[in-house]
């Protein structure tokens, strides 16, 4: 077994058993420890047990999955908490690191909106409070519920432990609305945080926190909410939910609105006057950080004005009215000891490098992404060279150049081998491309095991307890090697299953909840689970939403394997879709070893649901198809494609028999011809805006 073998002997596949098996006997002593007050093992086992897990994920920190015991202080909180859906997403932030970047993300709004160059974009600037994102929801004034953000569509209820905390309001200062939800951060200070972590040390506890943020997460998620109103912890607001009512036209008096109520709202919040002005609120933030009594990663940027934000709206799940200017990664220097090979669920061999540990941003670095071997060759990195790295966005390790006057003598280019490191297979890269490819598809261990962790993963089927290292776990042990055999898990292996060590009646069965629960499936889910190249979940749903159905899909991308069919020309017409990504999803339809593993997984599926896009039950375009061209005069032409696709439009670049509508501008061409020659319903920009009632 690997539990009995040396660490620096271990394969990647018995690391990733060993984890699951120390991940699962560490939280079975922790639960004992923190939740039952009754441990079985002394200290010194308890403690044997991680510094195993340590030293494993030192040498393969690739394999660390966001339930290793390193992430986490005493039992993991996550068991027990009832799930929200979030009556309006919680949406991510896209990322900008320097000051050309925010620049480039107003001139992205002002081109949206079709703004004059002299017209003002107010921009309301904050603080990027490194904590957990919280939702929180009033009804007549009064909290009713409390949620995280989970994966932004779901969270978890943490009504009970958010009670307890002294910065939150159970009840609002003066006339609220009827519904009101509010968005915040939950946070540690550091001070408080130091605090706590040199009394847990004088108690004698194990574990301390590694970082602010870290301990306010694991705050906020215990089970006990007694254990929570133990915690320091903080809370600022800054964001609104739904509503029931309008109470503020801009962003600035929302807060305003905040603080009446009795909200904590950061002092250091600013309105800017253009992109200058945030620009050095930004450095002074900067400058300052280091003095802030909690921990900051940059300053998030929003447009002002209410409206303009409505108008924005969203791409994918980050708003095009917002962005986060992250400040500059911290970087250390170190050795670069070798340079080694992971492969990607998608063939992709990534090149990494295996570091003299360091800490940077205070995290222990030992491994780096080196991103392609085009880069290694163009930066020169060599086995032995010191090197600098940085923890990009203040969590992705890269090495981003070599100290040449530190080259040691002997030191050889790197030179890539043309094989799968996995399964032997041959190693190609296509020309054009920056990355070599393994050729051995669903043969190669590496790809079926990535291809079954995406599938299982939270944006796909999101199943519940098969995470990275069960999923090792289930493949090397014969009882999955494909999709489908996940939904036959139960009633092929239920028995040797709850016989595994670290398994056992209880923990085997909730998994066969979570997966039996995962047996209905929405179709922008569905497709982006089988992990084709280029499809990822904003192509999976306008997929989805252009197809409605998994047999329409199926059959058209059958079809389209055929670059001469008219489905082909659908597919490439689809807006944001285009040949290349086209090519990738026919690719994926012309293997039929892939259709054979789409139907049999369809087969042990109850439902897949058909996609229709959300709040547009009422909209007189649902699943209409929509060609816009010439020039519009009201709205812009990305204005005028979000506006349709919001109300649950199918958005096309060409014009075809499927076209359902074309909005013709001033100084309209050929797609207007080509409409009238196939008798397409044409709209002035004046009929579109009556039709979908502006």
């Amino acid at each position: 077994m690997s539990k009995h073998v040396p660490v620096d002997q271990l394969t990647p596949l018995e690391a990733a058993v060993e984890l699951a098996r120390l991940a699962e006997e560490i939280a079975r002593h922790d639960r004992a420890y923190y939740q039952a007050d009754a441990p079985v093992v002394s200290d010194a086992e308890y403690d044997t047990l991680r510094q195993r897990n340590a030293a494993i994920e030192a040498r393969f920190p690739e394999l660390i999955g966001p339930d290793s015991p390193s992430r986490r202080v005493g039992a993991a909180p996550l068991e027990g908490f009832g799930k929200v859906r979030h009556a309006r997403p919680m949406l991510s932030l896209d990322n900008a690191f320097s000051d050309d970047d925010v620049r480039e993300f107003v001139g992205r709004v002002r081109r949206f909106l079709g703004l004059a160059e002299d017209k003002a974009v107010e921009l309301v600037a904050e603080p990027k409070i490194d904590g957990l994102s919280i939702s929180l929801r009033y009804e007549n004034g009064v909290f009713v519920l409390g949620a995280t953000r989970g994966d932004g569509t779901e969270g978890e209820d943490v009504t009970a432990n958010l009670r307890s905390l002294k910065d939150l309001p159970q009840r609002l200062n003066g006339p609220a609305p009827k519904v009101l939800e509010v968005r915040g951060e939950i946070y540690m200070r550091r001070a408080d945080f130091l605090t706590m972590n040199e009394a847990r040390a004088a108690a004698g506890e194990k574990t301390l926190f590694a970082n602010p943020r870290n301990a306010a997460a694991g705050s906020l998620r215990q089970l006990d909410p007694a254990i929570t109103a133990r915690r320091p912890l903080s809370l600022f607001c800054y964001a609104l939910g739904e509503i029931s009512e309008t109470v503020a036209e801009t962003h600035w008096e929302f807060l305003a609105r905040l603080r009446d109520w009795g909200f904590k709202v950061n002092d250091r919040i600013r309105l800017c006057h253009g992109v200058d002005e945030a620009l050095a609120f930004y450095h002074s933030v900067g400058e300052e950080r280091a003095q802030l009594p909690y921990d900051i990663d940059g300053v998030v940027y929003k447009v002002d004005r209410f409206d303009w934000q409505a108008r924005l709206g969203q791409v994918s799940r980050s708003p095009r009215w917002a962005t986060a200017h992250k400040f500059p990664a911290e970087q250390a220097q170190t050795i670069l000891r070798k340079i080694d090979v992971s492969v990607g669920r998608t063939g992709a061999l990534t090149p990494f490098a295996i570091l003299e540990p360091v800490t940077v941003g205070g995290v222990v670095v030992s491994r780096a992404t080196l991103h392609n071997e085009d880069e290694i060759a163009r930066k020169d990195f060599r086995e032995g060279d010191t090197v600098i790295i940085q923890r990009a966005g203040d969590v992705i390790p890269q090495v981003v150049a070599v100290v040449a006057d530190k080259r040691p003598p002997g030191a050889e280019p790197w030179r890539p081998k043309d094989e799968c490191p996995i399964c032997h297979s041959h190693a190609v890269k296509p020309e054009g491309e920056a990355i070599r490819r393994c050729t051995g598809g669903l043969t190669c261990d590496a790809q079926v095991v990535e291809r079954l962790i995406h599938f299982a993963s939270r944006n796909a089927f999101d199943i519940e307890g098969l995470g990275e290292k069960n999923v090792e776990f289930l493949y090397r042990t014969g009882r999955i090697h494909s999709p489908a055999d996940i939904f036959r898990l139960e009633e092929r292996h239920a028995d040797w299953l709850k016989s595994q060590p670290g398994w056992g009646e209880r923990s085997a069965q909730k998994l066969f909840d979570a997966i039996r629960a995962r047996r209905i499936i929405s179709l922008d889910r569905f497709i982006f689970a089988l992990g084709i190249r280029q499809v990822g979940e904003a192509t999976g749903r306008l997929l989805a939403l252009n197809y409605h159905s998994a047999e329409a899909w199926r059959a058209a991308m059958r079809m389209a394997t055929n670059r001469d069919s008219d489905e082909w020309g659908h597919l490439i017409s689809i807006d944001q879709i285009g040949p290349s990504v086209a090519g990738d999803i026919a690719d994926f339809f012309a293997e039929q070893h892939n259709l054979t593993a789409i139907e049999d997984l369809v087969g042990r599926l109850d439902r897949i649901d058909n996609f229709t896009a959300p709040a547009t039950a009422e909209s007189p375009i649902a699943g209409k198809t929509v060609v816009f061209t010439g020039s519009l005069q009201s709205l812009t032409r990305d204005e005028a494609k979000a506006r349709a696709q919001s109300l649950g439009a199918k958005v096309a670049g060409s014009v075809s028999a499927k076209t359902d509508y074309v909005v013709a501008g001033s100084d309209a061409g050929s797609k207007l011809t080509k409409a009238r020659d196939l008798g397409v319903t044409i709209l002035t920009e004046e009929e579109w805006l009556e039709l979908i009632g502006r």
